[in-house]
């Protein structure tokens, strides 16, 4: 069956079966609440975003955490998986987003943005660009590579 998640207050990620509404698993190991959840394309892997400065990787079907990603200085409030899922995005108020190899945790490459809300992330399909939507009413389109900025729209 489809597996739907969602980003809690109580500091959980908790999983639904979409079919039902029943709650299949919840997911404990932030230290503040959440503000957002991602499945991997192959939705083996779940990335979520929390109040407590981390991101973490889960199994989705044990529900165990692979990695606890480590870097931003205040609150990540989104994160988003590259097309391959081996890359994750993580948007913090720290104005920088961060993109990390989604198998070992490493922080592979930090944009400053210039904007405390990030309300969202996006990679691009091919996994060059990356996207960054803002409170200032703005989108950032950026080289994943090097890091540079492509665009403001």
């Amino acid at each position: 069956g489809k597996t739907l998640a969602s980003a809690s207050g109580d500091k959980t990620v908790k999983l639904w079966d979409a079919g039902s509404g029943a709650l299949r698993q919840t997911l404990e190991g932030h230290a503040e609440s959440l503000t957002g959840v991602a499945f991997s394309p192959d939705c083996k892997t779940l990335a979520s975003a929390s109040r407590d400065k981390t991101a973490k990787l889960w199994d989705a079907g044990s529900g165990a955490v692979l990695q606890t990603l480590e870097g931003h200085l205040e609150s990540v409030d989104a994160v988003a998986f590259s097309l391959d899922g081996k890359t994750l995005a993580s948007a913090s108020e720290d104005k920088t987003v961060k993109l990390w190899d989604a198998g070992s945790g490493a922080m592979r490459q930090s944009f400053e943005v210039y904007s405390k809300y990030i309300n969202a992330v996006a990679c691009s399909l091919d996994g060059k660009m990356l996207a960054s939507a803002s409170d200032g009413k703005t989108v950032r389109v950026w080289d994943a590579g090097s890091g540079t900025l492509q665009q403001t729209l």
